[in-house]
């Protein structure tokens, strides 16, 4: 049995990824294993999961928010993780108890950061105030005026404001106003579009580039020329390639060699990878991230399904999905411009077809959507295994890209 680990990223003041919040689902409920002897459970969780040994690839060396139940609160499930690396979050239907008081008072004095999630304000939590060190808040279920007043009282010397779901620009922006300096939500993940974009010469040539990775014949000559007419973009490729990613007995010096070293595929990924995270210099490092996720569990998936790799449509359907978001444009504006195959545009835009079934796989795995995740599972008649590994491998292999960024 498998258990799926989705994380979502918490950003601070500073728009920086401070810590994941991971969010799972065992293999038959939608929901953290209580229902059996709590040893069992911590042993099941331990071994197969992968939660704890494997969440320093997870959460690369950040916080890791991680949900807890009652039953896994008062069996002390949450002592097996370093409070280093841990926030405890506290789930909002746990009922009050003198048990759950003294718990959340022991877990505190060990060093343990708490937080309640999805806090309702509701003056039945004020037992386990002296124990909390951060408050989430869904800021779907009250409009600004109501959470204002809501947080008014709160001594933020002493407790953190997280934000949940935020959505907009204009939300996070309010939401730093009234005292927040934790938030989490796809707002960076959306453009903003507030005046016409222009696409300057260089940029046309990274979009030229993009265009001959997904072309079933790599066309060496002209990326060459391409790629060295910019120097940045030269030296961000041949210096990913001779990283540790890839564990290279000799250093490579040229494309002709990467291309000898790796294969066409492989140098297609990586060049159409490289000119994304040019498109989008200005922001966040998670952008570039969640979308190298998408695009080699997208991949992984294709390839389990004995899809062709060449050319690697899957893997560019993911990596393309935020593109929108990069440049500030409606995504129609872009998928206009962008020389890929119709095919791709017809799963970024409106989920189409089988490479529009795997972008909807990853997406639904990303917010934690068990529900659709376990549809398209049976659908695309995968396994849970394959799913568990196909995101867990994506999400070491961005991390690789990303660090040296």
């Amino acid at each position: 049995m498998y258990y799926f680990v989705a994380r979502q990223a918490i950003f601070d003041e500073n728009n920086n990824v401070v810590a994941y919040e991971l969010l799972y689902r065992d293999g038959n409920n939608n929901s953290f294993p209580v229902h059996i002897d709590s040893n069992q459970a911590t042993s099941r969780l331990i071994t197969q999961s992968h939660l704890v040994s494997g969440l320093e690839a997870i959460v690369q060396n950040k916080l890791a928010f991680v949900n807890f139940s009652e039953d896994t609160l008062l069996h002390n499930f949450p002592t097996s993780f370093d409070p280093k690396t841990v926030i405890i979050e506290v789930l909002e239907d746990v009922p009050i108890s003198d048990e759950l008081i003294s718990t959340c008072n022991k877990l505190h004095e060990a060093g343990y950061q708490i937080a309640f999630d999805d806090f309702d304000f509701d003056p039945r939590w004020e037992p386990l105030t002296p124990y909390i060190s951060i408050i989430k808040v869904d800021i779907l279920e009250y409009n600004i005026l109501q959470i204002a007043k809501m947080v008014r009282d709160i001594d933020t010397s002493k407790i953190t404001l997280l934000a949940e779901k935020v959505e907009t620009r204009e939300q996070y922006n309010k939401l730093k106003q009234l005292g927040f300096t934790l938030f989490q939500g796809y707002f960076f993940a959306k453009p903003e579009i507030l005046k016409q974009r222009n696409i300057t010469p260089a940029k046309h040539a990274l979009f030229d580039l993009i265009g001959e990775t997904a072309k079933p014949e790599l066309d060496l000559d002209k990326v060459t020329e391409i790629i060295q007419c910019d120097v940045a973009l030269s030296y961000k490729l041949l210096r990913f390639i001779n990283s540790a990613a890839f564990s290279n007995q000799q250093e490579i010096a040229s494309l002709k060699h990467a291309l000898v070293y790796m294969g066409q595929v492989e140098l297609k990924k990586f060049i159409s990878l490289i000119a994304l995270s040019r498109l989008c210099e200005d922001k966040t490092d998670e952008l570039i991230s969640m979308s190298i996720v998408r695009a080699k569990f997208c991949s992984n998936i294709a390839i389990h399904r004995l899809e062709p790799e060449n050319p690697p449509t899957a893997f560019l359907t993911g990596l393309f999905s935020l593109i929108d978001a990069m440049l500030d444009m409606t995504l129609d504006e872009v998928m206009a411009m962008l020389p890929v195959q119709d095919e791709i545009k017809a799963a970024i835009i409106k989920f189409h077809g089988q490479l529009g079934e795997y972008l909807t796989l990853a997406i639904a795995y990303e917010k934690a959507d068990w529900e659709v995740v376990m549809k398209l599972v049976d659908s695309l008649e995968l396994t849970d295994e394959c799913i568990h590994d196909a995101y867990y491998e994506a999400i070491k292999w961005a991390n690789s890209f990303v660090s040296i960024k």
